[in-house]
């Protein structure tokens, strides 16, 4: 949620410093605020709200020089405040960023205050700041004395310290929460998030848990959590830096959602040849792991959860195993039962969902393996995963989830494929399965074509307070997916059900004033699902349906049809999510709400 930069160079960073807070808006915050040494005193400036804030404070009161660190924060221990916001000081000469929770902050700060410390502001990372300072006085220098602080903090975070005695040093720590250091050419970074970072640099370097780095404007030095010296691999950053900007659509949101035909090749490319799977592209191992599974357990939060109902449906029908689906965040915090050879399943767009990663580091020891579905490949949760398969979205910036969901539904459905070859799963059925996959590309380019008649649709919506969607079978969940879209950005209350049902209470809702959204199978269930609809215009409910082009559900007073082209039935959950995306955004637009950065949301939830 929160994000780092920070930056040692032989030119001003200031500039870097706003440039890469700005690039890490979409994670969500309430506050910025920068930290810049020059000329052996530490300037500070902080702001409440938006990173312009802190610009135009910046454009009043330069920082010049050429060592700083940067946050914005998004509260979890004190209120939205100037006050609250980082970086932190311990006395004028040394500042901290921090991301993350330090969960053992209040014993920490009771002792400090008993040594003497005074206390500025409510948050946890102010307890760091102290804590430095406190073991800075025993005589060690910066270096060591981060590594003793680390011994005291329980939770987890990211670090950036500078100190105005060591100017030549931009200090960096990392244990459970994200951080990524920049390499460039006499210059070297630090940030939450490549994105930050690409305006001066496209070679990164990934720490690990436990890691502290030492950045100077010419080399870089790594140790790990036992104090030894590590190598860590530079990478090339694999998008280019157009993929972080909005170009010629108005919204981020806008833009990843016609951006998905591209991912639907990219998340292809290097994993079928010849009308079958490759399966190593899940790891080296994954053929011996996919031989001994019995049973799948997938972990996931928010959309990334949706895509795991979708393939219950999938892995169920097509491998014949159990496969069970959980949100993360209750799965954590239960005694689970987990019979043998279970494969616990990831998702998640960043690989830093806090919930996700606990769950995965709970019940590792007691699974056959580990398989991580993700967008960024150097991610806590790739990293700490048996096998993965990347999604290859490219940055999402806007925070409700579009192509990343899509793109985890290709690598679901990828690991099906995987999972059936051993259950019985023909040549013949894998070669069509493909097949269908090859299509999405040119299919997602017809579906956008579709945007023109979703956005007359969304008029409906405009003066609208509440929605329901209908959804059957497999379809459910997109329906769900639909339901989190709309109510995301564009604050409509919105709740989905499989549209059985009704009957069951959410019939009581429905009037005139609540649209019903549904989205139509092309398969057994379509007319139990006509019976459904019947019922609700029977009470006066407005419908909105998306239907198959051959289906024979028509328009007409009250009800309201798209179709949509024609495709394979076993892509409907992929086929079905974009339509209801379009709807979500142009509802969103005429309500005049923030669409990429909705209210009281994070694109990463990397703390509980």
């Amino acid at each position: 949620m929160c994000g780092i930069v920070g930056a040692i160079a032989a030119r001003p960073v200031a500039g870097i410093l706003l440039e890469g807070l700005r690039r890490l808006e979409y994670r969500g915050y309430d506050s910025a605020g920068m930290a810049v040494l020059n000329q052996g005193q530490i300037g500070r400036l902080r702001r409440i709200g938006k990173v312009q804030a802190l610009a135009d404070a910046c454009a009043q009161q330069s920082l010049p020089g050429h060592l700083g660190i940067a946050h914005t924060r998004w509260a979890t221990h004190g209120k939205p405040s100037e006050q609250n916001a980082h970086p932190h000081m311990s006395g004028e000469r040394l500042a901290v960023v921090h991301n993350g929770i330090i969960e053992n902050f209040e014993p920490l700060k009771r002792e400090l205050e008993q040594q003497g410390y005074v206390f500025t502001s409510e948050t946890d990372t102010e307890v760091v700041a102290h804590l430095l300072d406190r073991e800075l006085k025993t005589g060690l220098d910066l270096l060591a004395a981060l590594r003793k602080t680390m011994e005291f903090l329980e939770g987890a975070f990211a670090l950036g310290v500078i100190h105005a005695d060591q100017p030549e040093q931009l200090l960096t720590a990392r244990k459970g929460s994200p951080l990524v250091i920049g390499v460039g050419i006499g210059e070297n970074f630090i940030a939450s998030d490549q994105l930050a970072l690409l305006p001066v640099t496209d070679r990164f370097m990934f720490l690990e848990d436990g890691d502290i780095a030492q950045l100077e404007a010419e080399r870089i030095q790594v140790w790990d959590a036992q104090g030894q010296v590590a190598e860590r691999a530079i990478s090339t950053f694999e998008h280019g830096q157009g993929s972080a900007e909005k170009g010629e659509f108005r919204h981020f949101m806008l833009k990843e959602i016609y951006e998905q035909p591209r991912v639907m090749q990219a998340v292809l490319e290097g994993r079928i040849a010849s009308g079958h799977l490759l399966e190593q592209a899940f790891g080296s191992d994954a053929g011996a792991v996919f031989d001994r599974v019995k049973q799948v357990q997938i972990v996931a939060c928010g959309t990334s959860y949706h895509a795991g109902l979708v393939a219950k449906y999938w892995i169920e029908e097509l491998v014949g195993i159990p496969c069970m689906v959980e949100v993360a965040s209750e799965f954590r915090y239960r005694p689970v039962v987990l019979p043998e050879d279970t494969l616990l399943l990831t998702l998640s767009q960043s690989g830093e969902t806090a919930d996700t990663l606990a769950a995965l580091r709970e019940v590792k020891a007691r699974v056959l393996a580990t398989l991580a579905i993700c967008n960024v490949p150097g991610s806590s949760l790739v990293r700490e995963s048996d096998l993965s398969l990347m999604t290859n979205a490219g940055p999402e910036i806007g925070v409700a989830s579009t192509k990343a969901f899509t793109s985890q539904l290709v690598a679901l459905m990828l690991t099906t494929i995987a999972l059936g070859r051993r259950h019985g799963l023909s040549a013949d059925k894998e070669t069509a399965l493909v097949a269908a996959l090859e299509q999405l590309p040119e299919l997602f380019q017809q579906l956008l074509a579709l945007d023109g008649p979703i956005e007359a649709m969304s008029a409906h919506f405009a003066e609208k307070r509440h929605a329901l969607f209908l959804g059957r079978n497999v379809l459910y969940p997109v329906a769900m997916e639909g339901a989190l879209k709309l109510k995301e950005i564009s604050y409509i209350h919105a709740e989905a059900y499989p549209a059985g049902e009704l009957k069951h209470g959410p019939l009581a809702l429905v009037d005139k004033e609540m649209p019903v959204i549904a989205v139509a199978p092309r398969n057994g269930m379509l007319d139990k699902l006509k019976a459904n609809l019947q019922e609700v215009r029977a009470r006066g409910g407005e419908l909105f349906v998306f239907a198959g082009c051959e289906e024979s559900i028509q328009s007409q007073e009250g009800v309201h049809v798209i179709h949509l082209p024609a495709l394979p039935p076993v892509l409907d959950p992929i086929a079905f999510t974009l339509p209801l995306q379009l709807l979500s955004y142009h509802v969103a637009v005429l309500k005049g709400t923030d669409v990429d950065q909705p209210r009281n949301l994070a694109k990463s939830v990397t703390v509980e």
